[in-house]
């Protein structure tokens, strides 16, 4: 393995950005709507308190419509540890029990923060931050021969709103949004195919499912992964990358350094 890729493929939420805050702002804005209104109101402290066993069991979340169901579940209280080593029955359990559709929750979660945008788009962006280090490290690979591209579920507009705020003009073409509606290992056949032989592309995720779906793909052996060890996951799949022959665990001291820190143990 060559110690530098030719193209960095880097995920947006969770591996450059912490949406977090905003995760949980707008899942509790629409818990509040689908489900009855609180008596007594819940105090400050309490909704403190729910924030942080959200972020705690974040992972799990496989999309978005999910996420108040999450709320759901700790409010009626569903142990954290039952949440990270059973979500898929829980979620599918409070489907059935509370009628829901992802159909309808999913837009009503949209509705909810295209609303919150629309009304005030500085406070939507104030709700994110930038994990340390990880905006020198874009600026040190757009001027290196290193091709970057961004590679997220978050609207394209978002993303360059929330870079453009840290000072980083992404050119037209390097940031593929929501709007692409692809998986991203089909992106990243597309950033294959620009080049014959394939490019060397290292690609970074924070969520295992994603890098096990690029793993199936036959086409795409020239595409080394890596696990962003600080983003949305659990314990249980950093062990996973950690056993695995083919993703590589990477921490976030590792990926603010030189390419060649990534694959120390490797």
């Amino acid at each position: 393995m060559t110690d530098q890729p030719e193209i960095l493929a880097l995920d947006f939420d969770g591996v450059l950005c912490d949406g977090m805050i905003e995760y949980f702002q707008t899942a509790w804005r629409t818990y509040c709507q689908v489900w009855s209104p609180f008596d007594p109101e819940p105090t400050p402290e309490l909704i403190n308190q729910l924030a942080e066993r959200f972020y705690r069991t974040r992972p799990v979340i496989e999309t978005g419509w999910e996420m108040p169901v999450l709320l759901r579940a700790l409010i009626q209280g569903i142990p954290e540890a039952e949440i990270l080593g059973n979500w898929p029955d829980i979620v599918q359990q409070f489907v059935k029990t509370d009628n829901l559709e992802a159909s309808v929750l999913g837009p009503k979660l949209d509705q909810v923060r295209d609303q919150w945008i629309a009304e005030d788009l500085a406070d939507w962006l104030s709700q994110h931050q930038f994990y340390p280090g990880v905006i020198a490290r874009i600026e040190q690979v757009l001027h290196s021969p290193v091709k970057l591209f961004i590679i997220t579920t978050k609207e394209e507009r978002f993303t360059r709103s929330l870079l453009q705020q840290a000072g980083i003009e992404m050119p037209e073409g390097l940031v593929f949004g929501k709007g692409h509606q692809r998986p991203k290992h089909q992106t990243l056949r597309e950033l294959s195919a620009q080049s014959n032989p394939a490019p060397r592309i290292w690609f970074v995720e924070d969520r295992i499912q994603t890098l096990l779906s690029v793993q199936q793909q036959s086409d795409l052996s020239n595409v080394q992964l890596f696990l962003g060890d600080w983003g949305y996951n659990t314990q249980a799949e950093r062990d996973s990358a950690s056993q695995s022959l083919d993703i590589q665990l990477l921490s976030l001291a590792q990926f603010t350094q030189p390419f060649s820190s990534w694959l120390e143990g490797v």
